[in-house]
């Protein structure tokens, strides 16, 4: 029989003695997806080729009568004298009974169990140093879906840093101050206790109780989600922030009286009319007709209002929007109002010195006696919309010598009006976003838009007869003639 040529690709049948030659001429035979070349000198270890040419070292053996088969590497990597020794320990490791296969899975669950218990830790340490605002972020995002745009602010705002220029809210540098909750921020979330919660509390109460009452409140509600999270669980004991200490630090919020009484409505309507912006003028008028806040007032769109069904949709931070009734007299104040941009109560411009100046100088004017018109100062945020017109009101108010009236108190002045009429507590109640309680109402009764109108426009035809006030409720809206 011819002895074969160096340059024949080997014999598939017989075992070789392998060498990088032999290797190197193995090919797999047409037809085939694979094929082995078994080697002499290590029982198990076999070259496989496949049919696009790829080579690599394998064992292969018996165990309870199954061929099992394991690979071992690439032949460009292993060396015949590595895949030798490694098939030879394979082959030591089979004959101890034991499948290399479930050795090789357990050591890589093993390791696998490793690096997720590694993971685990660092995960574990990561939420433990987690710090109150990084919590806090997480709180608003997974909760600003079940919350009204205002309540939400709120508990940005509270936590906000200071050290932005601004006109107000300023520490004498022109700076803003840090709010109540940001000295909380950067405190690791585990050593947010009791104590120093109450250290807190006690801090903010001696220059800023309401902020810091309000500041707590949404601390406390915090502080209970955290207890649900999973991912926080043991860092906290219990809530810290409920404890009589801390409440009792901040003490109890004062009840506000302001309010306009009927016999002032007059007076008041003359004041306020006489500031020379429209828009604020307007705006202080339809805070006292609808009993709305002053942030659901403010941010009124164009959007908002249903001139169709004469409705007027409120973003409210209880049930996040409602709808009250577009009564006639509100309707002709904001027809006549200009259309500058998205919302009803817009600005052209921000506040300058030279207001601020000319505003001062009639307050003091007014103080002395001089009665004179309002200034035409225009109020501005950085959103386009005014913003809170306090100094207006005031000025109006010094005016018709009406004292200590605030923003609020106009919303409070809807309520107790409202008395003279004998309204239904509920309908007072979802005109203002209030959720009426259980001695108001038997039932919580929620009343459709026509029949919420009916109340609505009793009350403001009341308002305005008290207040000297007469104008055609039939007329087209802003084509209203008002006469005073």
């Amino acid at each position: 029989m011819a002895r074969a040529k160096k340059t024949d690709a080997p014999d598939l049948t017989e075992a070789q003695d392998l060498t990088d030659g032999l290797i190197e001429r193995l090919t797999c035979p047409t037809g085939k997806q694979q094929a082995f070349l078994r080697d002499t000198k290590a029982p198990g270890l076999r070259v496989r080729v496949t049919n696009t040419g790829a080579k690599s070292f394998v064992f292969e053996a018996k165990l309870n009568r199954q061929t099992i088969r394991r690979t071992i590497g690439d032949v460009r990597a292993w060396t015949i004298e590595a895949a030798r020794t490694e098939a030879n320990r394979l082959r030591v490791t089979l004959d101890a009974g034991d499948d290399p296969r479930e050795l090789e899975r357990d050591k890589l669950a093993a390791k696998a169990e490793k690096q997720a218990a590694a993971a685990a830790k660092v995960e574990a340490d990561k939420v433990a140093a987690m710090t109150v605002g990084e919590a806090w972020a997480n709180y608003l995002i997974e909760r600003k879906p079940h919350w009204g745009e205002l309540h939400y602010k709120d508990h940005v705002k509270l936590a906000r840093a200071g050290g932005v220029k601004a006109k107000r809210g300023t520490d004498g540098r022109g700076v803003t101050i840090d709010m109540p909750l940001f000295a909380l921020m950067g405190l690791p979330l585990r050593d947010l206790t009791a104590p120093v919660i109450e250290e807190w509390a006690a801090k903010e109460a001696k220059t800023r109780p309401t902020s810091a009452r309000l500041a707590w409140r949404l601390l406390k509600g915090f502080l209970g989600w955290c207890n649900e999270q999973p991912a926080y669980a043991g860092l906290l004991s219990g809530n810290p922030a409920k404890t009589k200490k801390s409440r009792e630090a901040l003490g109890k919020a004062s009840v506000k009286q302001d309010a306009l009484l009927r016999e002032q409505l007059p007076v008041w309507f003359e004041a306020v009319q006489q500031i020379q912006n429209p828009v604020i003028a307007a705006y202080l008028q339809i805070m006292l007709l609808t009993g709305a806040r002053p942030g659901e007032v403010l941010t009124l769109r164009w959007d908002d209002l249903n001139t169709k069904w004469r409705g007027v949709t409120i973003h409210d931070k209880v049930e996040g929007e409602r709808i009250i009734p577009l009564t006639p007299y509100v309707w002709h104040l904001i027809a006549t109002l200009p259309k500058r941009n998205e919302w009803v109560f817009s600005s052209t411009r921000t506040v300058s010195m030279e207001d601020k100046n000319v505003f001062r100088r009639e307050l003091r004017a007014e103080k002395k006696g001089v009665e004179i018109p309002v200034g035409d100062i225009v109020q501005a945020s950085a959103s386009g919309h005014i913003t809170m017109p306090r100094s207006h009101l005031n000025c109006a108010c010094t005016v018709a010598g009406i004292e200590g009236l605030t923003l609020h108190g106009l919303r409070r002045s809807f309520k107790s009006l409202t008395e003279w009429l004998e309204i239904p507590a509920g309908v007072v109640a979802q005109l203002m976003g209030h959720k009426p309680s259980a001695t108001a109402e038997k039932h919580y009764t929620v009343r459709p838009l026509d029949l919420l109108r009916v109340h609505h426009e009793k009350i403001e035809a009341w308002i305005l007869e008290q207040a000297g006030i007469k104008f055609d409720a039939k007329a087209e809206p802003g084509k209203l003639r008002v006469v005073t």
